[in-house]
C-alpha cells in the first residue's frame, strides 16, 4: 500500500515530531508509577492495599468511557486545540491526584489523569495518520515505543523519588506521583510552537474522497458547518462500519493480552520461586523489551509480510507466555521474545487506526471507536485471569484463557491485516 502524502510532507516536520514524542512520553508515565506504589498510599490513608487495587483499572475505565467523545471534541475545538486542552488536564489532574485530603482526591485525580489521556490516546494516531504522510509506520512506531519505554521506566523510579530524604523525613508517595508528570509543561510548550497556524486550515486543505459524506468541496460558502456536520456523521456512522469492528476488536484483545500478562506474569513467576524483586524486574524487564519490538515493527511491515504480520505477532506471544508457564526453569528468553511481540501488537494496533482511514477525520473516528471497545474489553482480561486461577488452583486454566483470546486476535488479525479502508463501502 502506498500511503498517501499530506499537506504537512511540504513544510518541516521535525518540531512536529518532537512534540508528538513528548506527548507519548506523558501518555503512560502518570498512571504507571500508581502500581508501585500502592503499599505505601494504603499505609498512609490507613486502608488495606486490597482496598485500593481498582486504582490501576481507573484509567482502563475512563479511556472506555471517554474515547468516544474526544472525536466530537476535535470537530468543536480542532486537532491541536483538542490536543493541547488535554495536556492542561493532564497536568492538573496530576496535581489533584497529589492534593492531601484522603483517598478522595486520589480517586478523582486518576479519573480525571484518564480521562485528559484518553483524548491523547485517540488524537495522536490521527496527528500521526494527517501530519507524516509516507513516515506513519515509523513515527508510529516510535509513538509506541515512547509509550511503553517511559511507563516501565517511571513504574522503577516512583519508588526510589518516595524515599529520598528531604530533610525533615522523606519525601513520600505524593511527590513520587507528581514526578511521574514532569514533562508534561514540556511537551504542552513544544506542542504549543509545532502546531502554532497549523490548526484548521491544515485539517481543510486535506481534499476529502467524493462520496455521501462530502458534499461539497473545500473553498466553497458555508464550507466549514459542513464539514461540521460531515465529520459528526462519520462520528456516528464509524459504530457500523465492519472495517471499524475489525480494528477495534484487534486492538480489545491485543490489550487484553497485555494486561493479563502485566498483572499476573510476576505472581505466576513468584509461584515458581523467583523472588519478589526479581520478578518485579522481569515484569520491568518485559515493558523495557517492547521498545524494541515497536521499533522494528516498520522494518517488519513491509511487502508481503504486511498481509499476515497483524496474525503472526499474537502466535509469538500466546507461545512465549506458554513457555514461561510450562517451564519455569528458562522463562527469561521467552518474556523477552514475549516483550517484542507485545510491543509490536500495540504499534500495529494504533498504527490500523492510521492507515485504515482515508482521511484525518476518519481516523480521529476511528481511533476514538476501536479504543473505547478496545478498553472496555481489556478491561475484563486481568480479573478474568485471576479468577480462573483462584478456582482452578494453578495457572493451566488462565494460560487457556490467554490463548483463547491470542487465537481469537489471530482471526481478526486476518481480518484487518486486508487493505480495506473505513466507509469504503458506501463509496
Amino acid at each position: 500500500m502506498t500511503l498517501p502524502r499530506t499537506v504537512s510532507e511540504s513544510r518541516p516536520w521535525g518540531l512536529l515530531l518532537a512534540a508528538v514524542c513528548l506527548v507519548a512520553v506523558n501518555m503512560r508515565m502518570t498512571i504507571t508509577g500508581v502500581g508501585p506504589l500502592l503499599e505505601q498510599i494504603a499505609a498512609d490513608q490507613g486502608v488495606s492495599p486490597a482496598a485500593l487495587g481498582g486504582l490501576a483499572s481507573v484509567p482502563l475505565l475512563v479511556w472506555g468511557l471517554v474515547s468516544p467523545l474526544a472525536h466530537a471534541l476535535s470537530v468543536r475545538l480542532g486537532l491541536e486545540r483538542a490536543v493541547t486542552w488535554s495536556l492542561v488536564a493532564l497536568a492538573a489532574g496530576t496535581v489533584w491526584r497529589s492534593l492531601p485530603g484522603g483517598t478522595l482526591n486520589l480517586w478523582l485525580g486518576t479519573a480525571f489523569i484518564g480521562a485528559a489521556l484518553a483524548v491523547g490516546n485517540v488524537l495522536l494516531p490521527a496527528v500521526i495518520r494527517r501530519d507524516f504522510g509516507s513516515r506513519i509506520p515509523l513515527v508510529m512506531g516510535v509513538y509506541t515505543a515512547l509509550l511503553g519505554g517511559l511507563g516501565a521506566v517511571s513504574a522503577g523510579l516512583v519508588v526510589p523519588i518516595s524515599h529520598i530524604d528531604a530533610g525533615s523525613g522523606e519525601l513520600g508517595w505524593p511527590v513520587a506521583l507528581l514526578a511521574t508528570g514532569a514533562f508534561v509543561p514540556v511537551a504542552l510548550l513544544v506542542w504549543i510552537l509545532a502546531t502554532r497556524g497549523s490548526g484548521r486550515s491544515a485539517a481543510l486543505a486535506v481534499p476529502a474522497p467524493a462520496g455521501p459524506d462530502s458534499p461539497g468541496g473545500p473553498g466553497e460558502p458555508g464550507e466549514p458547518a459542513r464539514r461540521g456536520e460531515r465529520t459528526g456523521r462519520i462520528g456516528r456512522r464509524i459504530w457500523r462500519d465492519p472495517v471499524a469492528w475489525a480494528v477495534a476488536l484487534y486492538m480489545g484483545l491485543q490489550s487484553t493480552i497485555f494486561y493479563m500478562i502485566a498483572t499476573w506474569l510476576a505472581p505466576i513467576e513468584t509461584s515458581t520461586g523467583r523472588s519478589p524483586v526479581e520478578a518485579g524486574v522481569d515484569v520491568m524487564l518485559y515493558q523495557l523489551v517492547s521498545i524494541l519490538g515497536s521499533l522494528i515493527l516498520p522494518v517488519l511491515y513491509r511487502g508481503r509480510l504486511r498481509r499476515w504480520l497483524a496474525a503472526i505477532i499474537p502466535v509469538v506471544i500466546g507461545g512465549s507466555f506458554a513457555c514461561v508457564v510450562l517451564l519455569p526453569g528458562a522463562a527469561l528468553p521467552w518474556i523477552m521474545l514475549g516483550g517484542l511481540g507485545s510491543g509490536a501488537s500495540l504499534s500495529i494496533s494504533l498504527m490500523f487506526m492510521a492507515i485504515r482511514a482515508r482521511e484525518q477525520e476518519a481516523a480521529s473516528a476511528l481511533s476514538g471507536m476501536a479504543q473505547s471497545v478496545g478498553y472496555l474489553i481489556a478491561a475484563t482480561g486481568p480479573a478474568a485471569f485471576g479468577w480462573l486461577h483462584d478456582l482452578s488452583g494453578d495457572w493451566i486454566a488462565p494460560l487457556a484463557l490467554l490463548l483463547a483470546v491470542s487465537l481469537a486476535q489471530l482471526v481478526v488479525g486476518l481480518a484487518v491485516g486486508r487493505e480495506r479502508f473505513v466507509f469504503d463501502r458506501l463509496r
